[in-house]
């Protein structure tokens, strides 16, 4: 075993184009005698990149692949949400409910308190008499399973509220679309940021981490797996990295890259689209957000800064998994649930953004995806080689661990156990007193304290390494065209340490531009060209082809939500394909 190979962590977790190529190197001397890696994981979502960091943390020498952006898939199209489902307690999923109330407590209070924060929810009761004692009983089991953790909260606890009282925190429902409510917390993170942190995190500690890399085979010895054979999208070549466990953490993509192994034991994996709708905040008056039960799933409405997030659908999808497209009848099914309890209806002119994604759901006999488990399974299909499927973005971190606890029992070291609860993401540690100063940043640098709130709600204590790109260059506290929540450092900051490699990178996950401004981030497009292109030497023609490349997705988009079923809104996204660099 050998954590930090070259004898200490990477300073500052960056994950700019210096790193990467670092990181490349070291990949490629993995077939050199006894420079093998301990674990390689396949798979840079929320499972892969937190694996990354288990491995490490536990001292072996890691490395992890991703065939696009770090959360580009999955990931990073979630309802934002970390809870414990309230729907799965209903099943009398108690385990999962209560494990994943752990991991909300765990993430709030101590992993990431500068990313994720609580976020209250109305739950309106539509009938008198028996549904408050049914659903309150509910929701208070909810709240004490949480304290039973042993973990702290991180949340407020539940309460009972009249009619009028559910009227004052949110005047714009309907007078008689409910009889009273309650209100309850969970908590709400950015999930593509965040990945993009754990994977930082997982860099400082020592792992190779490198986008924009597919597998394309893996290597055996007799029935072993060795390693994996490798393709770099940034120019084309392709190599071989050995390791003595390879982790498959590729989410809806586990049953194709299973098959390159084997087709014996496999786990089956369905996929399940969920679509939502963002709108600007003002369109409706309330305090809080919505949860609201539809004839198939629950429908949420989220407070997400300046906007709305309304979601999700729940249907079986089978075409294209890189890029699911919202249909028009997705649009209309989530508007006219939504519409249902508001004074004033919500129309397609009041749609910002839309974003869908695919859940990665253990295969069985249901025909519905909704009544699908959310559990979790690992499996070791052939030597050498570790699975992981399953499960729910909330309990990342119980995946992650028993992906690497399973890779490592065949072992001949003795492994540590995992240590990822008491790990800290880059930026945590020391963000309260980061708060604390944010009136003193203010005046050093020249930054309005709203926009200082903002940086370190997104960088935590990291956000003066954002405020010295400012200091160096004045330029970049403006404000990105047409998003004026972002500054121009934060494009920068995404290619010089978070690993982004595209304008869509940028646009779509390092920043939500491309769901939150009105026009998905085409007038910032060409900014963001331009200040990224400068960190990782783009050419005119390239920056130019990324240009045109964001544009025609946008476009595309646009057009899949025109159509009115999931076939024909999958061909007009499929209308562009994917951005290749020039070489």
């Amino acid at each position: 075993m050998n954590s930090f190979p070259g004898g200490s962590p990477r300073a500052g977790g960056a994950l700019g184009p210096a790193e990467r190529e670092a990181s490349l190197a070291v990949l490629r001397g993995t077939t050199d005698p006894g420079k093998e890696l301990d674990i390689l994981i396949v798979g840079g979502g929320i499972v892969g990149t937190g694996a990354a960091l288990d491995a490490v943390t536990r001292g072996l020498s890691v490395g992890i692949v991703e065939a696009n952006d770090w959360a580009a898939g999955t990931s990073s199209r979630s309802s934002k949400l970390i809870h414990g489902g309230l729907r799965y307690l209903e099943m009398l999923d108690f385990a999962l409910v209560k494990e994943a109330l752990h991991e909300r407590g765990l993430i709030l209070s101590a992993l990431a308190p500068h990313l994720a924060r609580p976020v209250p929810f109305l739950y309106p009761l539509t009938k008198p008499f028996l549904e408050r004692p049914y659903v309150g009983a509910g929701i208070a089991l909810y709240d004490a399973m949480s304290i039973s953790t042993g973990q702290r909260r991180g949340v407020p606890f539940h309460k009972h509220l009249s009619r009028r009282g559910t009227l004052r925190a949110a005047p714009s429902l309907k007078d008689d679309a409910f009889v009273g409510s309650i209100r309850y917390y969970d908590g709400q993170v950015d999930d593509a940021k965040y990945c993009a942190n754990l994977i930082r995190t997982a860099a400082y500690y020592g792992a190779h981490a490198v986008n924009q890399m597919s597998v394309v085979s893996f290597l055996r010895e007799g029935e072993r797996v060795v390693g994996a054979k490798v393709v770099n999208h940034e120019d084309g070549s392709t190599f071989n990295i050995k390791a003595k466990q390879v982790i498959n953490a590729t989410g809806v993509w586990t049953d194709e890259t299973q098959a390159m192994v084997t087709d014996r034991g496999q786990l089956k994996v369905r996929a399940s689209k969920g679509i939502h709708l963002v709108v600007p905040r003002d369109r409706f008056q309330s305090t809080v957000g919505l949860i609201l039960r539809t004839e198939k799933s629950v429908l949420f409405v989220i407070p997400w800064g300046r906007h709305w997030i309304i979601g999700t659908t729940d249907t079986d999808w089978h075409l294209d998994k890189a890029h699911p497209a919202a249909s028009s009848k997705d649009i209309d099914y989530i508007l006219e649930h939504v519409n249902k309890v508001l004074k004033r209806p919500l129309t397609r002119e009041d749609v910002e953004g839309v974003y869908a994604g695919l859940r990665p759901l253990l295969a069985g006999e249901n025909d519905s995806t909704a009544k699908l488990s959310r559990e979790h399974v690992v499996a070791h299909p052939v030597p050498g080689l570790v699975v992981v499927a399953g499960g729910k973005w909330t309990t990342y971190r119980v995946m992650a661990k028993d992906a690497v606890d399973e890779a490592t029992r065949s072992m001949d070291e003795r492994v540590p156990p995992s240590c990822t609860e008491s790990i800290p993401l880059l930026g945590a540690s020391g963000f309260k007193a980061a708060w604390n100063k944010r009136n003193r940043m203010a005046e050093e640098t020249g930054v309005h304290v709203a926009r200082i709130e903002h940086l370190l709600n997104r960088y935590g204590s990291m956000a003066p390494e954002v405020l010295a790109l400012i200091t160096e260059n004045p330029e970049l506290g403006e404000p990105l065209p047409g998003a004026d929540d972002y500054l121009a450092a934060e494009a920068v900051y995404a290619a010089t340490h978070e690993g982004a490699r595209h304008v869509q990178d940028v646009l779509t996950r390092r920043t939500r531009i491309s769901i939150e401004a009105w026009d998905r981030g085409v007038s910032a497009a060409p900014v963001v060209a331009k200040l990224i292109g400068e960190v990782l030497g783009w050419s005119d023609a390239q920056r130019e082809g990324e240009i045109k490349h964001y544009l025609a997705r946008v476009d595309a988009e646009r057009l899949s939500q025109e159509q009115p079923d999931d076939e024909s809104a999958d061909a007009a996204r499929l209308g562009v394909e994917d951005i290749v660099p020039l070489r």
